[in-house]
């Protein structure tokens, strides 16, 4: 059987608005995706990530907007640590105050460095500072926000998210004389449970150490198919994992039906298609429910339609993004071997199957 499973097709073209840039910061998709209503926490993320885009501005006139947005910030964090603190869940209310004070000190730190006119030093405080954002944040989650439906019992469902490593060894010496390289990932439960929950129960067992990377052909990345068959075999049958998608606005995934079967591939995914390392699990062209076990990492930027969506958007299943090391997927080709992808963190929130209960 082809190894290559996922067949990509454009939609029906669609007219409408031109939208703004789609965010593609891998980590700022992350945080988005968090299932937290905190206007002031939001705010905060919100004036550190213009920085990003305040630091392309050459010479010393990127100081002003950035220096707007670090008072900004603070000052919303003096301004509204109530209303924070008070949106942190009881288990998670220290950690996350901790996580408020060293995040004022950061910004104290940033607005030094900006005194001292020295822009190298910004883009690493601000990545400290959004990385503890981005804590606060889940800190501020409480309890999983819906139910799966009971036809999917038994599949394994993450309830929560992960942080997986991928060491991956190459086949030859690359340029550099690297012979492999790491990646963290992490998966996205609150959105995508079952594509998550499959990904993390097969990695924590084992099934795609030593498998070979199988396509890398400067658009996607892809492996997971074992030596025999398209995927994951229980019992004797082909375990797969029905479509999933969260979309923006909705309280529960939309399940078994792609957007554009489900009339609705103008709205946007939770966790779109927009970061380099965008991973999703891959299937049959024209069965939209045969994933199993192979997925892929998206290396190019897709086309945009009209109105800024991804033409993978909606489509494709997507539970997860590089988050460290994604250049190395550049390096990857058809032979290199994943050595190891090892659950880090999470694996406490993976829900093993349930027996289906007979009718």
């Amino acid at each position: 059987a082809d190894s290559s499973r996922l067949v990509l097709a454009p939609p029906p073209a669609t007219a409408g608005l031109i939208s703004t840039d789609p965010v593609k910061d891998a980590k700022a998709l992350l945080r988005y995706a968090l299932p937290i209503h905190n206007t002031p926490i939001r705010q905060v993320q919100e004036s550190l990530e213009s920085i990003s885009e305040a630091l392309r501005i050459p010479g010393g006139k990127a100081f002003g907007p950035i220096g707007r947005a670090v008072r900004n910030a603070a000052s919303i964090l003096d301004r509204e640590t109530g209303t924070i603190t008070k949106a942190l869940v009881k288990e998670r209310q220290k950690q996350g105050q901790d996580d408020l004070v060293l995040l004022k000190q950061k910004l104290s730190e940033l607005q030094a460095v900006l005194g001292n006119k020295d822009k190298n030093d910004i883009p690493v405080l601000q990545q400290e500072c959004l990385n503890l954002v981005g804590d606060i944040e889940e800190s501020m989650v409480s309890g999983y926000p819906f139910e799966v439906p009971k036809e999917y019992a038994n599949l394994p469902q993450l309830k929560g998210r992960a942080t997986l490593q991928m060491d991956v060894k190459f086949s030859s010496p690359r340029e550099d004389n690297s012979t492999g390289g790491r990646m963290v990932i992490v998966v996205d439960g609150f959105n995508a449970p079952l594509s998550a929950g499959t990904f993390v129960d097969l990695a924590h067992k084992g099934f795609y150490d030593g498998m070979l990377i199988q396509r890398s052909d400067g658009f996607v990345v892809q492996s997971g198919k074992p030596e025999s068959g398209e995927g994951y075999v229980e019992n004797g049958q082909l375990r797969t994992v029905p479509f999933e998608v969260m979309v923006q606005g909705d309280k529960i995934p939309v399940y078994e039906e792609t957007l554009e079967d489900n009339g609705r591939f103008n709205e946007q995914p939770v966790l779109p298609f927009n970061a380099f390392g965008t991973l999703a699990l891959a299937r049959a062209e024209f069965d939209t429910n045969s994933a199993s076990s192979q997925f892929f990492f998206l290396l190019k930027e897709s086309e945009l339609t009209p109105t800024g969506s991804n033409l993978l958007d909606g489509r494709y299943a997507v539970f997860g993004y590089v988050t460290e090391g994604a250049p190395l997927l550049k390096e990857l080709q058809v032979g290199d071997k994943i050595e190891r992808i090892k659950v880090l963190d999470g694996l406490s929130n993976l829900q093993a199957p349930k027996a289906p209960v007979d009718a």
